[in-house]
């Protein structure tokens, strides 16, 4: 077994499980969880009291990780829009402690950001754009942002929007879309809202390059294209053998969603491309992989690896 020892929270979440498949060959991969248990080969799971800094500082000694990937959030916009005190205390005040009990022990702690910070009026936003957030959850995990630099100035901030297979209890937004289409029901795209998506695999892989180049602070780590949520849903259907024709075009203006959203979330990866020496990745080649761990198994894993 891998002596390091990486600690994921999170550890229910489609970001951490993939994370950890991606990362089981090589590391000791502990998954911290809170409500649910998991179960997935090559990783343990373990309860995390983020809510409370000292036992939380307690439990990074006992565990001695070398690395911790902060995924754990509360992800839906309109819950963080219908209780921002609640949006603030996960998203902002565990990563504190996160941050905080990782600078306690020199351990290298990796913060999962967004691409939700900013008001959407241009593309290609860079790590020292001025956010602009529009909604609770961003302004949330601006906040999450400000705090972990404060507690843990060696931190890697990653901003980013990733996909890649999800569980049961919770699918992504790439197995919403192929569900459908393999069920043969259309599904309605907004042709009006563009983001760099990324493979969680490759976001992964990326961060753990960047962590040992010693790099810190904000780094966008996205895909190298530009896509609306419609184009990306016609190239998933592509690669996946599924009829496009299903694939029907929408207007963000027309949701009728309750918190306000930007229509522009690219990012622009030149600073993490420059530190790794090496594009990112292009979205044909990430949908061709996710195929591929669909194909080795990775998909049947997930679905029952998470439990009460």
């Amino acid at each position: 077994m891998a002596e390091r020892c990486l600690l994921i929270t999170g550890g229910s979440g489609l970001l951490a499980l993939n994370w950890a498949c991606a990362m089981r060959d090589d590391w000791r991969v502990v998954l911290g969880t809170h409500r649910h248990r998991v179960s997935l080969r090559g990783a343990t799971s373990r309860p995390l009291e983020l809510d409370d800094a000292d036992r939380l500082a307690r439990q990074f000694a006992e565990l001695s990780p070398d690395l911790v990937v902060h995924a754990a959030g509360l992800t839906s916009v309109d819950a963080c829009e219908a209780e921002p005190a609640q949006a603030r205390h996960v998203n902002a005040e565990l990563a504190r402690n996160v941050a905080a009990a990782a600078a306690a022990r020199s351990i290298r702690l990796v913060h999962i950001s967004t691409d939700h910070l900013f008001a959407g009026t241009r593309s290609g936003y860079r790590e020292d754009d001025v956010p602009e957030p529009l909604n609770e959850y961003a302004r949330s995990k601006l906040l999450a942002e400000e705090w972990v630099r404060q507690a843990d100035p060696s931190a890697l901030i990653v901003r980013t929007n990733f996909f890649g297979w999800g569980h049961a209890r919770r699918q992504s937004f790439s197995d919403w879309i192929l569900q459908a289409l393999r069920a043969g029901q259309p599904v309605t795209m907004f042709d009006d809202v563009y983001f760099t998506p990324i493979l969680a695999d490759v976001l992964a892989e990326a961060a753990h390059r960047l962590v040992a180049l010693s790099a810190s602070g904000i780094v966008n780590i996205a895909g190298e294209e530009r896509v609306s949520k419609y184009e990306f849903a016609m190239r998933l259907a592509r690669a996946f053998g599924a009829d496009p024709g299903l694939v029907r075009r929408g207007k963000l203006k027309d949701a009728n969603l309750a918190a306000k959203r930007p229509t522009d979330m690219s990012l622009n990866s030149d600073k993490a491309r420059a530190l790794l020496e090496d594009e990112v990745g292009r979205l044909d080649d990430f949908l061709l992989s996710l195929r591929g761990q669909e194909g080795a198994g990775r998909r049947d894993e997930l679905i029952n690896a998470v439990s009460e």
